[in-house]
């Protein structure tokens, strides 16, 4: 390997390491609730993995609002225009602030009808509701926190977003025993006790945040940046996000439908199927951290004009992603034993199905992760957004859900063929991604 590969690998995993750990960090908190919950009853575990169906929502927005503020930030900052990213930093805000307050409305109010959105079950739906009730507060709190760990991440301080979002996590998981359990004198809650711990650890994390806002002078949230933004500055940041939303919205409500297909097929399904995408969820951790670092290693070169050496930068990066979700792959297909190992709690059908999604889950790294870095990293950070949202249209509308349904509800088919047709999307287009990608319409700058 000659010297410009091994600076392109350091300069990559400085920033993906971090970003993988975060990610890594953030899926404990689901693999604890599902692990804690699992040993009280099936109903819990299915109750919270269907209510965590909102959060997953809201956090396509907020994915879709990060993708729009790393496409301007990493442009701009690898410029050198620090002052534009404090201002693209106050316009994102603006709007995750008014979206998260929304899902924390809806969940306060009216979490019934969530819940009815995805199971008919009477008892999964009461257990819902309690849950919902108490974990909507924190809905507000991740829509400040997860867009400053962003622009933390796109100005050289990836490690000390990992550290913040790490504290949080840890939290969470220590207060998900004491209340889960009741262990050292606290009151046994239960799947009360799960939402009390989530919302208690955003609280902190946001704390962290308005801490590290105080604490160092480069990048602050400023109220006049969300109160008064630059109009010009506004219409380009909602120019180069809102093919990113949409596409973020479509794909992700899609996803939702597997949650909805999965949730009328039985609570062994929908227990089976939670664990499965936790283990997925942690398993893609270096995958979607490649899909980040790609997108702000490629804007700094195109914002500083070096078109010829990003597209050779793009070429190395592919590479890379196909290694990383092979690895990944790999990793997780060893580790099925022991994943159902830890969920011996499960009935024998669950556990039967749970087998075989974990060997869907194992291959699926693969088209993750190409997917990743080409749609989310390689293309958003040329401005190429639109081409995700047309290519994500096509392929889980009018491909993947429609033969989920008929699988499901028309043929009848056993759930584990249900469950492999609804996860052949990453693979189905792939094709399409190849060929966008060697036409290098991405490469462009776009700064003012």
């Amino acid at each position: 390997m000659n010297s410009e590969n091994k600076n392109l690998l350091k300069k990559l995993f400085g920033l993906v390491l971090p970003m993988a750990l975060q990610n890594f960090m953030t899926s404990l908190v689901s693999a604890s609730d599902a692990l804690m919950l699992g040993l009280l009853n099936q109903n819990s575990l299915s109750a919270v993995s269907l209510a965590g169906q909102i959060q997953f929502v809201l956090s396509l927005f907020l994915g879709a609002f990060s993708i729009g503020e790393t496409v301007l930030a990493a442009q701009y900052w690898g410029k050198g225009e620090k002052q534009r990213v404090e201002e693209i930093l106050g316009i994102v805000l603006r709007f995750s602030i008014s979206f998260s307050l929304i899902f924390s409305l809806a969940s306060l109010l009216k979490p019934d009808l969530l819940m009815k959105i995805f199971t008919n079950d009477t008892t999964l739906i009461r257990l819902g509701i309690s849950y919902l009730r108490i974990i909507a507060l924190s809905y507000f709190f991740m829509g400040i926190s997860q867009i400053y760990l962003c622009i933390m991440k796109n100005t050289n301080r990836a490690v000390l977003s990992t550290l913040y979002g790490s504290i949080a996590v840890i939290l969470n998981i220590l207060i998900n025993a004491f209340l889960i359990f009741g262990l050292f004198g606290f009151p046994e809650l239960g799947i009360v006790g799960a939402a009390i711990a989530t919302t208690i650890s955003r609280g902190v994390e946001l704390c962290l945040i308005i801490f590290e806002n105080i604490r160092q002078s480069d990048i602050r949230i400023r109220p006049k940046n969300i109160l008064h933004p630059l109009p010009w500055l506004q219409k380009d940041y909602i120019h180069y996000t809102w093919p990113s939303l949409a596409n973020q919205v479509i794909w992700g409500c899609g996803f939702t439908m597997f949650s909805v297909i999965m949730g009328h097929l039985g609570t062994d399904a929908v227990a089976a199927n939670s664990i499965a995408q936790i283990a997925k969820n942690m398993s893609a951790c270096l995958c979607l951290g490649i899909g980040v670092g790609t997108g702000i290693l490629i804007g700094n070169e195109l914002g500083k004009g070096h078109l010829e050496k990003a597209k050779t930068l793009g070429n190395k990066l592919c590479i890379v992603s196909l290694v990383a979700g092979t690895a990944s792959c790999l990793l997780l297909f060893s580790c099925i034993p022991l994943i159902l190992k830890f969920a011996g709690t499960l009935s024998p059908k669950a556990h039967e199905y749970l087998r075989f999604m974990l060997f869907v889950c194992s291959y699926y790294m693969i088209g993750k992760s190409f997917s990743a870095t080409t749609i989310g990293g390689i293309f958003s950070a040329g401005g190429d957004t639109r081409f995700g949202l047309i290519c994500d249209t096509i392929n889980m509308w009018m491909v993947i859900v429609p033969i989920g349904c008929i699988a499901a509800f028309i043929l009848h088919l056993p759930v584990p063929i249900v469950y492999f047709l609804l996860n052949l999307d990453e693979f189905t287009k792939m094709p399409l991604e190849i060929w966008y990608y060697r036409k290098y319409r991405w490469v462009k700058n776009i700064t003012k």
